[in-house]
């Protein structure tokens, strides 16, 4: 569904990605691994747009989209969810809602899939007429999930959920992910927690200093010891 050919990006002088090559199959979660600064969450802004790479890449579908603007792919269904969350904090839930599915080929089908992201979530619900910065950081990571559900999503993109929650709301949140998964969405996971992600998906890449030094199925990454020396940053 999504192949990265010999992707490099940059900031400046400082190279961030070096040669990444990956893919994500239809329906497969794949986790995106490594320390602070291994440039997981710059892979994700190229995929979505935010970052133009400065060599290779990004095929969707067997399409080359490596000048599309960012809203063309949104309305490709490649969405993300950021890290931070990034809820409009003056906006009601319901709104946030709303905005998720502003784009072209997502609005005519914004009012059903609300209602989809409502039986997800319970709790946005309970909260509708709520302003999204009054939410609790979980709540608001349910409802920056919810936004990209509504915009669409069919290849859905999380950065960091697990950042700032509690255990609690850490299981919660995977317990979700894990559900969207078996129903057959197309998932590329950025996370920090390691055991929850080998847990979760059917294979991972391992970043280190930009360049991919691990793949594999969650069990062979999980064995081998450069995981953990990068992961680390050992």
């Amino acid at each position: 569904m999504l192949e990265l050919q010999g992707l490099d990006a940059a900031y400046g002088n400082v190279k961030v990605l070096d040669s990444v090559t990956m893919r994500i199959g239809k329906g497969e979660l794949v986790g995106l691994l490594g320390a602070n600064n291994a440039g997981k969450s710059t892979l994700m802004n190229c995929i979505s747009g935010i970052v133009p790479p400065a060599a290779g890449r990004i095929l969707f579908e067997g399409d080359d989209i490596t000048k599309m603007p960012p809203k063309q792919r949104v309305e490709r269904g490649i969405v993300q969810v950021p890290e931070g969350r990034l809820v409009f904090p003056h906006m009601s839930v319901y709104e946030n809602l709303l905005m998720g599915g502003i784009n072209a080929t997502a609005k005519p089908n914004r009012a059903r899939e609300i209602e989809h992201v409502l039986t997800l979530f319970p709790r946005l619900q309970e909260r509708l007429s709520q302003h999204a910065g009054t939410l609790s950081g979980g709540e608001q990571q349910m409802l920056a999930i919810g936004r990209g559900l509504v915009a669409g999503a069919r290849i859905l993109m999380l950065d960091e959920p697990s950042l700032g929650l509690s255990p609690l709301f850490v299981q919660y949140i995977f317990e979700i992910i894990d559900r969207l998964h078996k129903d057959g969405m197309t998932i590329l996971l950025v996370e920090q927690n390691l055991n929850l992600t080998l847990r979760f998906a059917n294979r991972c890449y391992v970043l280190e200093r930009g360049r991919v030094v691990v793949e594999g199925t969650s069990q062979e990454v999980k064995d081998d010891p450069r995981t953990r020396s990068a992961y680390l940053g050992l």
